[in-house]
């Protein structure tokens, strides 16, 4: 019952740490109380892209026709299309169960309360109780829906996202609180599938954190696709006691009610950080986030945290990211502190987002003096040829060094783009390397060197 590392939770931070201490020789198990893969390969990341691809096919079937392809009929089957999604997340989950055995990883199921000394105290379903003890403690255990104490989550007519990737039918109507890239890619999916859907969002634009144009030409797409969207607006209340649902929202118009099937939280989440036995060993906690060092070592001794209970990006790579640093750490090597710059957020919507680094605004906060270029899908041969023209690349370079301070795309296809990008930066490559730096004809990765070929006003098919 003695081990070198154990990692408490086993999402995409959890389960990357323990593989990455099991690798450099540690003695490692990983305590998970639900299911290997944690809420992204169950409940999150996995699943949803599954849905969104359905919902995809679903579209390309609409408009075969102008593809020159004729298709009789063909509608959605919303239960076949969730099946798919759950199929699809359990492989993923079994998958892990292998690399657990392969990595000689022991899985202990339960929930856990960590102590002094290193103990851990383990409660089974059935009730019954084990002690473990561990040199090393890696808290990984995420996060969970937010709710907004005028947005209680009933999981029946008010839902999070977990029920809304498994409801039983499709509703009719929904109505989506929030539009990050939760809310945004349960929007898309929903109205893809036929659901008349409306997003409010409490700020002056859609997709907040991302650059400006992208939120207004996000804004543009989803308004033509038939998604409504209220932007300055804020869900008051809901009244549940009907048939459906009655969502009070203020606007700066005044107070509307909006009518729906179905109304969706996806106002952010909140870390998993309750009943772990962490006040009573002593760790520090700041606006519910656990704190730790560049290598997520906390105040306690031999107790670290990485993933969404600690500062940055509530994202699954970015979690993988800080458990091999941690366990890089632990082991005795030297790793880079992670910089939370170079991180790439994607939104899986139609069209995607992606972006990294500084937006245009926060550069020229940030003191620096730029150099912006933009290069339109509409102008690309690749997407001309696949009929996917809506969207833009748009690159930020520093004026003086030509360092390439972020990009901030819109189109098919950008989720993948976005990593030439990110190496990129972290290469510390220059505009004027990127101009010089060949790209495949026809593909849509070219919008990126003709982007910065813009920049320096050098762009040749604009």
């Amino acid at each position: 019952m003695n081990y070198d590392l154990i990692v408490i939770g086993s999402g995409p931070g959890g389960y990357v740490a323990a593989i990455r201490g099991a690798q450099l020789g540690l003695k490692t198990a990983v305590i998970e109380r639900e299911s290997l893969g944690g809420i992204c390969l169950n409940w999150g990341c996995i699943p949803t892209k599954a849905l969104l691809k359905s919902a995809q096919v679903f579209e390309y079937l609409q408009h075969a026709e102008e593809y020159g392809i004729k298709v009789q009929g063909g509608e959605a089957d919303f239960g076949a299309v969730i099946k798919r999604s759950r199929g699809v997340a359990e492989g993923m989950s079994k998958g892990i169960q292998f690399l657990m055995k392969k990595n000689k990883i022991d899985v202990i199921m339960g929930t856990a309360k960590i102590k002094k000394g290193g103990k851990i105290d383990v409660k089974a379903a059935d009730g019954t109780s084990k002690e473990y003890t561990a040199k090393h403690t890696i808290l990984a255990t995420g996060a969970r829906s937010r709710e907004l104490p005028n947005l209680k989550q009933d999981g029946k007519k008010i839902i999070g996202y977990r029920q809304a990737m498994n409801l039983p039918e499709q509703p009719k109507s929904l109505v989506v609180v929030g539009s990050g890239a939760i809310g945004i890619e349960f929007a898309y999916f929903y109205n893809a599938m036929g659901t008349k859907v409306t997003v409010v969002e409490f700020m002056d634009r859609i997709v907040p954190v991302e650059d400006e144009e992208v939120s207004k030409h996000l804004e543009r797409s989803l308004k033509k696709a038939g998604i409504n969207i209220m932007t300055k607006a804020t869900v008051e209340s809901v009244d549940t006691s009907g048939a459906g649902c009655k969502a009070q929202v203020k606007t700066e118009k005044g107070v509307e009610i909006l009518e729906a099937d179905i109304v969706l939280s996806a106002v952010g989440i909140t870390p998993n950080i309750e009943n772990l036995g962490l006040e009573e060993v002593g760790v520090k906690f700041d606006k519910g986030r656990v704190i730790v060092d560049d290598f997520y070592k906390t105040n306690v001794a031999g107790v670290y945290a990485i993933g969404d209970i600690v500062k940055g990006q509530a994202l699954a790579h970015v979690a993988s990211a800080e458990g091999i640093i941690c366990v890089e750490k632990i082991a005795g090597h030297h790793p880079e502190p992670l910089n939370y710059n170079n991180i790439p957020g994607c939104t899986y919507c139609i069209p995607e987002i992606a972006s990294v680094g500084y937006t245009e605004k926060a550069a020229k906060e940030a003191g620096y003096e730029v150099k912006v270029g933009k290069f339109p899908f509409s102008a690309s041969g690749k997407a001309s040829a696949a009929g996917t023209k809506d969207g833009f690349v748009k690159v930020i370079f520093d004026a003086k060094y030509g360092e390439f301070l972020g990009a901030h795309m819109i189109g098919a296809g950008v989720t993948e783009m976005i990593a030439e990008v990110v190496v990129a930066r972290k290469l510390e490559s220059t505009g004027m390397e990127i101009i010089k730096s060949v790209h495949p004809h026809p593909t849509m990765s070219e919008a990126v060197m003709e982007a910065a070929a813009d920049a320096y006003g050098e762009v040749i098919h604009l």
